[in-house]
């Protein structure tokens, strides 16, 4: 960058606010990617094709052999199957900073007035908004498989808005993440390798007590575990037996703090990274 052009730069950083820049040039870099799915629809169908067939797969097959007290499996399923969804999503934002890093694009934002934590805000924001999109789908095909919303809307909005945030908080891992990779290949695998753990550790597709005891404290103290069991108890959904202490007891509570203190830590890691990589 030429003399002038960080001079021009510093100068229109300077007159702009902190927090106001940063939402602003954020939701610019959000438009950004969003355009991406209208343009190439296929990044996102493919994306919705997973979770539904793991619907139909434990619905239909594995659902039988799972006991589930006081319910359906069916319902008991979706609760899980979406918070495994939202998750996974973050891959998403992996595998896209990763591709920007390879392609030259953050060179390009290097040389605008942007906020330091435009970038990944923006990529962060619309992976959520992508992630909506994804839940629509997997809701209309869980309600077609059995599911039902036995709480009322209300209620059912709030456990969609609990996911969601949820789901913004670890994005901005796997953003800390992407921001390491050398290129999209390795962060596709690099993106889901932490995520598969945290799904699977976790009541999202069986009850807590059916884990061996040694296993069930660090189940029962995965964020994963206390989203899943929020979102069945705001769904009017079976939840199982229900073992444990606090995050097991008061789910959504736990829920919150887990995503507060997630983003505390990983917002300033990913900037960081993030400032460091352009700066090269």
């Amino acid at each position: 960058m030429s003399t002038a052009q960080a001079t021009e730069k510093s100068s229109m950083q300077a007159s702009r606010p902190l927090v106001g820049w940063a939402l602003h040039d954020g939701w610019a870099v959000a438009k950004r990617d969003l355009l991406k799915i209208a343009r190439v629809p296929e990044s996102w169908f493919f994306s919705i094709v997973q979770p539904i067939i793991f619907v139909l797969l434990f619905a239909f097959v594995f659902g039988g052999a799972i006991p589930v007290a006081g319910g359906n499996y069916r319902e008991f399923l979706m609760a899980g199957i979406f918070a495994q969804t939202i998750g996974f999503n973050g891959a998403n934002t992996t595998v896209g900073l990763a591709e920007d890093l390879t392609k030259g694009i953050l060179d390009r934002f290097r040389s605008l007035p942007m906020a330091p934590s435009a970038v990944v805000l923006g990529r962060t924001t619309s992976d959520i908004f992508r992630g909506v999109l994804t839940l629509v789908v997997l809701a209309i095909t869980g309600l077609a498989v059995g599911w039902s919303i036995n709480n009322g809307a209300v209620k059912a909005v709030e456990a969609f808005a609990l996911l969601l945030f949820f789901g913004f908080a670890l994005s901005w891992i796997a953003a800390w993440v992407g921001l390491y990779m050398p290129n999209a290949q390795v962060a596709n695998t690099a993106g889901l390798i932490w995520l598969f753990p945290l799904t699977f550790l976790s009541n999202a597709f069986v009850p807590l007590n059916t884990f061996p005891s040694w296993l069930q404290p660090i189940a029962e103290w995965n964020p994963l575990s206390s989203v899943t069991l929020a979102q069945r108890q705001l769904f009017g959904n079976p939840t199982g037996e229900i073992v444990g202490g606090f995050p097991q007891q008061s789910p959504i509570l736990y829920t919150l703090i887990s995503c507060v203190v997630i983003l505390v830590i990983f917002v300033p890691l990913a900037v960081r990274k993030y400032s460091k990589t352009v700066a090269r």
